[in-house]
Formats: C-alpha cells, sequence, structure tokens
C-alpha cells in the first residue's frame, strides 16, 4: 500500500459511519472500521486515538477555533449574543455541505448513551471555549458565561430543525430564526402581567 493515503480522515471517517450504522458502535471495530476504508490500523491510529475519535476528533477541534476566531473578529460594539451567533454561524457552511454525514453522525451518537455523554462534554468544552472569547473582549464573567449558554441553546435548536427540516432551508437560516424566538420569548409577558415598577 502506498504511503501517501489521499483523504484518509474521510475515508475512515465514511467507512466508519457505514460501519456504525450497518452492525452498530459498539461492534465496529478499529480494524473493520480501517479495512473499509482500504487502509491500516496503524493509518487510523496515525489520525484517532480510538473509535470515538471518529466522531469527536480533529473536526470538533477545528469547528471550535472557527467559532472563537469569528468572535474576536466581531466590532467591539457588537453586543455579546452578537457576537456569539456570529462565531457560530461561522461553521454553518461546513455543516451545510456535510448535512447527510451530520445527520449520519447524529444518529449514532443518539443511539449510544456513552456517545451522548461525549457529545455533551463536546457542546460544554464549545460554550467555555465561546465564554472565553467574550471574556477576552473586555464582556463579564457572568454575561459571557449566559450569552455562551444561550448561542449553545440557539445552536442546539437550529441544527434540530435543520436535521428534520426537508425545506432545503441553509443551516444559517434556522439559526438565525432561532435566536429570533430566543429574543421573542425573553421580551414577552404573560398577557396581563404588569410591569415590576409599583
Amino acid at each position: 500500500m502506498s504511503r501517501w493515503e489521499p483523504d484518509g480522515v474521510g475515508r475512515l471517517q465514511a467507512a466508519a459511519f457505514e460501519l456504525f450504522a450497518e452492525q452498530g458502535y459498539e461492534r465496529t471495530t478499529v480494524a473493520e472500521i480501517a479495512e473499509r476504508a482500504g487502509l491500516t490500523k496503524r493509518t487510523f491510529f496515525n489520525h484517532f486515538a480510538d473509535k470515538r475519535e471518529v466522531l469527536f476528533g480533529p473536526a470538533s477541534q477545528a469547528q471550535r477555533e472557527a467559532v472563537v476566531a469569528a468572535i474576536a473578529a466581531c466590532p467591539p460594539s457588537l453586543p455579546p449574543l452578537d457576537a456569539v451567533l456570529r462565531g457560530l454561524l461561522a461553521t454553518a457552511d461546513f455543516f451545510q455541505e456535510h448535512r447527510e454525514s451530520v445527520i449520519r453522525r447524529n444518529g449514532i451518537v443518539e443511539a449510544n448513551p456513552e456517545l451522548q455523554e461525549r457529545e455533551l462534554n463536546k457542546q460544554a468544552a464549545l460554550t467555555d471555549a465561546v465564554a472565553q472569547a467574550l471574556r477576552e473582549r473586555g464582556v463579564d464573567a457572568d454575561t459571557a458565561l449566559l450569552s455562551a449558554r444561550a448561542g449553545a441553546l440557539v445552536q442546539q435548536t437550529a441544527m434540530r430543525q435543520w436535521m428534520r427540516s426537508e425545506s432545503g432551508r441553509h443551516l444559517r437560516d434556522h439559526m438565525t430564526d432561532a435566536l429570533a424566538a430566543l429574543r421573542a420569548l425573553t421580551e414577552s409577558r404573560p398577557s396581563g402581567q404588569a410591569s415590576s415598577s409599583a
């Protein structure tokens, strides 16, 4: 086999997703993934520490870095939550281009409790990175954390809608709508509720 394996990561991920869907995450071995991809186990371990990392590996780190960089590039006058949305939108095109793989990956994660826990950890790491990026912009710690967590809810809501939708709308449109819905909730009062001033 040639030493040069074009798009080894992509081939290994595609093979892993196929096998996870066919026979389940638990029953799939690294050897099977490498064989399906036409690569060696050694090549697999050059890219991933274990089979979980096929789902939570280099792409997650790259996406987190893209979000943080986009937040850092926002104008200083932009409110924190808007900066968070702009940061999250930096990854929307990537998800859109890989929609089928994103949906397949989501199904694999949802079917396995161990992977669900890892997914929560991944989301928490992104939230922490976003909050840190806001603090570096001069936002106070409490506002930074609240904005980061609100942004995470916006993204998760938008991703769910986008994965279930057959309309063909871009993920960024779902994210914009989810943020508008969150703002509408926070600005509304129950019917007949008076203002807090007495």
